[in-house]
């Protein structure tokens, strides 16, 4: 089973975002903030992370940047699920090292057809 790492300082978006994962065959596991984050990939690096951009620690860019440095942080495909819309903030997800992009409020087919364009579906 694949695993996911929810990342959000949000209680109940990391609620519906495990809730979206599980249904789709995902094991969801959750960190609270960036730095929550980069303790649990040490341990165990997931396939996927769904990233929040703005976060107390260590926002999103900067927990992106860290984990491509880390020993196998090159592997896990990242979703920001972010509020930010403009292109700018895309630009940057993608710059840091982010496969996808998610708009904040998002449901289960959004992230089912993102989690399709970026191969994670089987």
């Amino acid at each position: 089973m694949k695993r996911c790492l929810i990342v959000d300082d949000s209680r109940i978006i990391r609620r519906v975002a495990r809730r979206i994962m599980e249904d789709l065959g995902f094991k969801a596991e959750e960190a609270v903030d960036g730095d929550k984050a980069i303790d649990a990939v040490r341990v165990s690096m997931p396939e996927i992370i769904l990233l929040d951009w703005e976060m107390p620690n260590l926002s999103g860019p900067d927990f992106v940047t860290a984990l491509r440095r880390l020993p196998g942080g090159a592997g896990p495909k990242v979703v920001f699920c972010a509020i930010e819309n403009d292109v700018e903030h895309i630009q940057r997800a993608l710059d840091a090292g982010a496969d996808e992009y998610i708009m904040k409020p998002f449901d289960g087919e959004i992230v089912r057809a993102k989690l399709d364009i970026i191969g994670m579906l089987d």
